[in-house]
């Protein structure tokens, strides 16, 4: 038995190949799927089974394109109830793979149809050697059941039962692999590990500490960062089975005059992936600002209408083309074209642009502590905010703005940090489209801000391969003038 493990960043995502000597399994496909035929290939085994333990919620499954591509049979929950071929798993249910038993659990609570694997090597021993657990169970997590907030509570009951009465139920020495780690928004607080054993999580996990059912349906149903758009979007996209990408329109290469053109006649929206430092010193009216070098695919799965084709605005063709991975990975199925030549070939043809005033830490601190009149908006989630913030401050996250615009005064100015300065970037286009004119940028955001000495470094930057969202709730208050 061999199990090969996958990594995506950004959505921190695992998925697995569980092989015998002759075929394997694929637990958790993402969607571009090359990787695991390749792996398969160099492994001489195929590809015959593709696991899949729920409807993911932040990303779109590969599931029916590497059935495609391999002709092997998907498995999914029965009480999933998927329109797409496949064989239907409940609680009982057995898989085998040459020596390799897989018994299947229910463990609904992170989402009501949730299966985990139980994996024997049956080569050498009766004892399960490992579980793919999903999202039921991370490293120092657990599975959120907010995702459904009109059953929120009675999935954090039923994932308290799979937790306590079925998970833990394994050896302490069967090892845990999930199918996401620190990063992701299907957990609060999960480790960076990518793979643990139940007898650690057992004693070391925070969750599984809260042995009153009550107390542990509050602590996951209170204080939860927030869910992005996408998540239902894509849970129903993984159910009915996903486009395949090869079916998929393919992006083209357009000079300005037809790119602006497509903006003037088309129903598009333009999504510039540069630095933020370089959207700020232009970019296309309109646009909005997704730094590649940041959180690309979960802000464009959150933000990015989905009613509108997407044209690409990048620093090369390459990079407008893992843009195109990026965003299909989260369901924008729309990219349609790329600016060839970037922002130099649109302003070389004369043509307008817009501008945002990039402001740095000392620059913050000075308008902080001077007479200017300004608004400061703080769009991190908020948690963030809680930890670490400037006293006066307007915590408004940054997918928020896309409606509380309208709280905003058009003739103000208006000063925008995150913890980078690639979210309040984005937030500067977000305004933008809304056509505020007065707009700063941090740069470097509070890390910056508090590198310079002007507030404590906040939690989030202290532990740089744990949650983005989990923190330690402490204020430091620094008055600026309204």
């Amino acid at each position: 038995m061999l199990i090969k493990h996958f990594f995506i960043t950004k959505i921190a995502h695992s998925s697995y190949i569980l092989a015998g000597s002759d075929i394997c399994a694929v637990i958790d496909p993402e969607r571009h799927i090359d990787v695991y035929i390749d792996e398969a290939r160099a492994l001489g085994v195929e590809i015959t089974h593709i696991l899949q333990t729920h409807l993911h919620a932040d990303f779109v499954s590969g599931h029916m394109d590497l059935a495609e591509k391999t002709g092997a049979k998907i498995y999914v929950a029965r009480s999933a109830k998927c329109t797409f071929d496949h064989v239907a798993l409940a609680e009982g249910d057995t898989i085998e793979i040459e020596d390799i038993v897989i018994k299947v659990l229910e463990t609904p609570g992170h989402t009501p149809e949730h299966l985990c694997y139980v994996v024997t090597d049956t080569t050498r021993g009766k004892d399960p050697v490992c579980a793919f657990v999903g999202d039921t169970l991370f490293v120092g997590d657990v599975g959120r059941p907010d995702l459904f907030p009109d059953i929120a509570e009675e999935l954090a009951g039923k994932l308290y039962h799979s937790l306590f009465d079925k998970i833990l139920k394994l050896p302490d020495f069967c090892e845990v692999l999930p199918a996401h780690g620190a990063g992701s928004l299907c957990g609060r607080a999960m480790g960076a590990k990518w793979r643990s054993t139940i007898g650690y999580e057992r004693k070391y996990n925070t969750a599984l500490q809260i042995k009153e059912k009550d107390k542990f349906i509050k602590s996951l149903t209170e204080d939860m960062p927030p869910a992005p758009d996408h998540f239902s979007r894509c849970s129903e996209i993984n159910r009915t089975g996903p486009a395949l990408v090869s079916e998929l329109p393919r992006m083209k290469e357009l000079n300005a005059e037809d790119f602006k053109k497509m903006i003037k006649e088309e129903n598009v929206a333009v999504v510039d992936t540069r630095s933020y430092l370089a959207f700020g010193s232009q970019h296309i009216h309109g646009s909005w600002s997704l730094d590649f070098n940041g959180n690309l695919p979960t802000f464009a799965g959150w933000i990015l209408p989905i009613d509108k084709d997407l044209l690409v605005v990048s620093d090369s063709f390459k990079e407008a083309e893992k843009t195109n991975v990026w965003l299909r990975r989260v369901g924008q199925d729309r990219i349609v074209g790329y600016l060839d030549g970037g922002m130099a070939a649109w302003v070389t043809n004369g043509y307008k642009t817009n501008y945002a005033t990039q402001i740095s830490a000392e620059d913050l601190h000075e308008m902080v502590t001077g007479s200017k009149k300004f608004i400061l908006i703080d769009v991190r989630a908020p948690l963030e905010f809680e930890d670490s913030h400037i006293e006066g401050a307007i915590n408004i996250p940054v997918a928020d703005l896309r409606e509380r615009h309208t709280e905003l005064k058009k003739e103000d100015a208006i000063i925008l940090v995150c913890s980078s300065g690639n979210r309040s970037s984005l937030g500067v286009s977000i305004l933008g489209q809304h056509d505020f004119k007065n707009l700063y940028n941090v740069a470097g955001g509070m890390t910056g801000y508090s590198a310079a000495g002007y507030a404590k470094r906040c939690a989030v930057c202290q532990n740089p391969h744990g949650s983005r969202f989990y923190t330690n709730v402490k204020e430091v208050k620094i008055h600026f003038n309204r």
